[in-house]
């Protein structure tokens, strides 16, 4: 036999009027009224076709079935009130397991870091976390989070801002004494370019009211961020990349910064989620760790 939902409901009501004492008490700890609580016995006894109470003005006892089938009901009343318990308990106290992927570039410098410091002081919050320059499913493969270096394309799904990071045109030493060092815009034409296949073909330029877009040719390409920056590190041409990717590099001088008076497009990166996540309070607090441990570095 099938139960509804409905059913259910009724069950519940059963075991509270059994372990209240009457109809009357079981309605008031239950804030419905005396009528809908007989309703629901009622409707019980004529699903089953069996009596599971003897009532009469002054009270009420249990059926040999009614008192089988009540230890059924009690058990699931009971079920779902630790399950009510057990949600509250992770709204005071974050436990659980959180699903988080982000590029590997990005992980490795920053996100991974940052989630180390949050296992300090949320020991209880377990980490699943993947890295991959491929942009994933979240509701398909049950991503709580997903940090990405682009704006939110999907309007199934929500979006926040973590930080936005400053990029930097470099190239290595070696390379700038091969080729030459590009002084205005217009050089980079005459330049290679380690290309990131996972960003646009161009790169954008400012400076005051003027600005520039230069196409991105070369013959090294990749689709990992990190692998871009070894590139460049070997000399094999010019790219943009973040500043958090760019600065210690810079300050080790295997990579040198050019046209640092022109300003390039600034990456945003998102926490991308599926909708209503934001309930979890482990997810509210992961983001909000984030964007603090982020703008450290901006």
């Amino acid at each position: 036999m099938d139960i509804s939902f409905e059913q259910l409901k009724s069950m519940v009501v059963f075991a509270q009027v059994i372990e209240q004492g009457s109809l009357t008490a079981a309605a008031k700890a239950m804030g419905i009224s005396r009528g809908v609580v007989s309703y629901h016995l009622k409707k019980l006894e004529d699903q089953l076709g069996v009596v599971l109470l003897n009532r009469t003005t002054r009270s009420i006892s249990l059926t040999e079935t009614g008192e089988a089938y009540y230890q059924r009901c009690r058990t699931i009343a009971h079920q779902a009130h630790e399950a009510n318990l057990q949600i509250e308990k992770a709204k005071q106290e974050p436990i659980g397991k959180l699903k988080i992927t982000c590029p590997v570039n990005l992980g490795l410098q920053m996100v991974v870091p940052a989630l180390n410091e949050f296992r300090r002081l949320y020991p209880l919050i377990e980490l699943d976390v993947s890295l991959s320059d491929d942009v994933v499913n979240i509701i398909k493969d049950g991503v709580d989070l997903a940090i990405r270096g682009a704006p939110l394309a999907d309007s199934g799904l929500q979006a926040s801002r973590l930080a936005s990071f400053e990029t930097y045109l470099c190239g290595a030493p070696e390379y700038f004494r091969l080729h030459g060092k590009p002084t205005q815009p217009q050089d980079l034409y005459d330049h290679d370019w380690v290309v990131y296949k996972q960003a646009a073909n161009s790169v954008h330029l400012s400076q005051g009211d003027r600005s520039f877009s230069i196409s991105v040719v070369g013959a090294v390409s990749t689709n990992n961020a990190a692998a871009r920056t070894l590139f460049l590190e070997g000399g094999n041409g010019i790219g943009r990349i973040p500043s958090y990717d760019a600065k210690p590099r810079l300050q080790q001088g295997s990579l040198e910064r050019i046209l640092s008076d022109y300003r390039c497009s600034d990456i945003d990166v998102f926490a991308v989620f599926p909708p209503g996540a934001t309930h979890s309070k482990k997810l509210r607090l992961v983001l909000d760790f984030l964007k603090q441990a982020f703008s450290r570095f901006q």
